[in-house]
């Protein structure tokens, strides 16, 4: 049984419905990342299933339980949410922001302590933040915040962390060094991951399942080396494509098709 999974909900904002019907089971140990256009509820889903936003129909089950029925600090200390595009507080150091993620292990009669301490070094030294640890975090590059946000996530010692876009606006080469570090999350350490991702090839490359949306549906779920084609690309993004194959790892790899190249194949066909 998968830990993380939703039955049939349907979900949205104030009169408008956006998640229909969605069920999907969560690969326990594993890195999921959803893909879609913008507006196919990708974000949404993510968080119904973090318990940010409560479904109009159906049930998020955690660990068999329907998750709006529990404690905000019981979903807190099994599940991680790093949302899109957070900030912190002007002047707060990457130590301060890190311990944030010892929130759920904090009661009235356990205040901080050794065990604390170990968990936010332990998360700094897997971010690679140890570095800069007493640096105010927007001082800090794009990329460095990301990974501070990531230690946060580790620090809480939860095995689910989800993630909204946490590669947005960084360069390539900053977005694959994090995407390393997650899926060694995954695969090194057990965790398992849901992360949404709009950079088509970076998520062919590294997820284990894939899940494609479009408007407000699940329209393919499975490992990319079988439902990433060019006809699911084309018929989800409207995108005209060639799938190629990375030589080394046999990922599929997206290659938009040019103007030049779409009006060739027009041509061919007539």
């Amino acid at each position: 049984m998968s830990r993380l999974e939703t039955l049939g909900i349907d979900a949205g904002y104030a009169e408008t419905l956006i998640l229909h019907e969605i069920d999907l089971a969560i690969p326990d140990g594993q890195v999921t990342i959803l893909i879609g256009p913008n507006g196919s509820g990708k974000s949404t889903l993510l968080k119904a299933t973090a318990r940010i936003l409560s479904p109009v129909r159906g049930h998020v089950l955690l660990d068999g339980r329907d998750i709006h029925r529990l404690d905000t600090r019981a979903v807190a200390a099994k599940l991680g949410l790093l949302p899109q595009g957070p900030v912190a507080p002007e002047g707060l150091t990457v130590r301060e922001l890190v311990g944030q993620g010892r929130f759920p292990h904090q009661t009235l009669f356990r205040q901080w302590s050794h065990a604390d301490e170990d968990a936010v070094a332990e998360a700094m030294a897997v971010a690679g933040v140890s570095d800069f640890a007493d640096r105010a975090v927007d001082t800090l590059s794009g990329g460095q915040r990301q990974r501070c946000w990531v230690a946060m996530a580790l620090a809480q010692e939860t095995e689910l962390v989800l993630l909204d876009e946490p590669t947005t606006f960084l360069d390539l080469k900053v977005q694959v060094d994090l995407m390393d570090l997650l899926t060694g999350l995954a695969h090194e350490r057990g965790r398992t991951l849901v992360i949404v991702l709009h950079e088509l090839s970076l998520a062919a490359a590294y997820a284990d399942y894939l899940v494609m949306m479009k408007q407000g549906r699940i329209v393919a779920t499975g490992c990319p080396e079988r439902i990433f084609t060019a006809g699911r690309l084309h018929e989800v993004f409207g995108l005209r494509a060639s799938i190629l194959r990375d030589p080394a790892s046999g990922r599929p790899v997206c290659v938009p098709l040019s103007a030049r190249q779409k009006r060739a194949e027009s041509e061919a066909a007539q």
